[in-house]
């Protein structure tokens, strides 16, 4: 009887053709092959592994460069046939090929270089962690992270687009943005869309301004006290229309965010992992959600190092000789970090103990974030031992 052998495939992702090798532990190359990135592609995949799989016998490894980007949805489906995925890291790689370079670069070569990772990462340290093993996570979180990145992308365009509309507006009527101490108001923003031609609203009716939701007799009084004196630029012409509709636009990606908001809140009470961080006082549900999102399964961390390196909460030893130092580590998440940074912040005002160890920091000369960054490291042993013990998160009484 033959002994099972695991298959190893390695898949180049492209954006529209992927190349595979397809070997054997032992270094042996079985197939080589180009699919298109379509139903027909992915089927002619999955059944010439498949027949391999039947004459070997062991398990499907696959291996791909660019997991949850171009290779989507092949990652999805590999996972659904019940083979174990390996994410190829991007950084590692370069380095290992620097180390190991080829002869020449094409989609066929890169494809080959995945088997040998496969070969090499038992023996060889600088290989190790160049392959690492996707591990599935509940499918929630994974709804979780299509949201908040969904999320954070709407609320970076946002941010721009107000950015660029304040900017006009300073230049076109620097006294129709002196009556608000912020941009984004909602009442602003829709006073803004009220009207096509921005020199319109300067001959609105107190009747008619008061009717608009969100103005009452306050602001009404203060769009009044401007109307008196408007003056527009030359340029009104030009940059009222784009000023009008980046308001309109910046009250669209509002809804859109908040619609987006409930429904993670919504998502939140299945998620473990986000109820779970969310009893840290100062992550809310932002937060919470996109830590659940991203961190899918706490099973991807062998310890709580890898989790704050993870989270951008650790920094890489970097010294030599008498000098000491460290380094930002390029393996961080930045939503993540971005999500940690915003929470530990709101974390130390309501935690006192906290608030004290931030203080010390800062009274080492530490700047802000620096602080913030070492009370986060500390909260990342906290979360990865709430998460390994399925424990909310507990002040000890004074």
């Amino acid at each position: 009887m033959q002994t099972p052998t695991d298959i190893q495939v390695s898949v180049d992702v492209g954006c529209y053709r992927h190349s595979v090798a397809v070997g054997l532990p032992c270094g042996q190359l079985l197939d080589e092959f180009e699919l298109d990135h379509q139903r027909q592609g992915f089927d002619g995949f999955f059944a010439r592994i498949g027949h391999l799989q039947q004459h070997h016998g062991g398990e499907v490894l696959v291996a791909m460069e660019g997991f949850n980007g171009w290779a989507r949805p092949l990652d999805t489906l590999v996972r659904q046939r019940g083979y174990r995925l390996f994410n190829i890291n991007n950084l590692r790689l370069a380095r290992f090929k620097e180390i190991f370079p080829a002869v020449a670069k094409t989609d066929r070569i890169d494809a080959r270089k995945g088997l040998e990772l496969f070969q090499l990462k038992r023996h060889l340290p600088t290989a190790k962690g160049v392959l690492q093993e996707v591990v599935a996570g509940p499918p929630v979180n994974d709804h979780l992270k299509r949201l908040t990145r969904r999320r954070r992308s709407l609320v970076n365009e946002r941010t721009r687009m107000l950015s660029r509309m304040q900017t006009d507006l300073q230049a076109v009527c620097p006294e129709l943005l002196a009556i608000t101490k912020d941009a984004d108001n909602l009442w602003f923003l829709t006073f803004l869309s009220q009207r096509d031609d921005l020199r319109q609203l300067a001959r609105m009716r107190e009747k008619t301004v008061l009717a608009i939701p969100g103005i009452g007799v306050k602001f009404a009084a203060i769009i009044n006290a401007w109307q008196a004196n408007a003056q527009f630029s030359d340029e009104v012409e030009l940059v009222g229309p784009m000023i009008i509709e980046d308001a309109r636009r910046a009250l669209e990606l509002r809804r859109s965010i908040k619609a987006l908001e409930a429904s993670c809140k919504q998502l939140m009470e299945q998620s473990s992992i986000a109820q779970c961080i969310q009893t840290i006082p100062g992550f809310a549900t932002i937060c919470s959600s996109e830590l659940a999102g991203e961190i899918g399964t706490i099973k991807r961390f062998e310890k709580e190092s890898s989790l704050a390196m993870y989270l951008g909460m650790a920094n890489l030893d970097h010294s030599s000789g008498k000098q000491a130092g460290s380094k930002k580590s390029t393996l961080v998440n930045r939503r993540t970090k971005a999500a940690m940074m915003a929470g530990v912040d709101k974390h130390r005002k309501l935690v006192p103990e906290s608030q004290r160890y931030y203080e010390k920091k800062r009274a080492q000369g530490k700047k802000h974030n620096q602080a913030i960054r070492a009370l986060g490291r500390h909260l990342s042993r906290v979360i990865f031992s709430m998460l390994t013990q399925n424990r909310n998160y507990e002040i000890k009484p004074q």
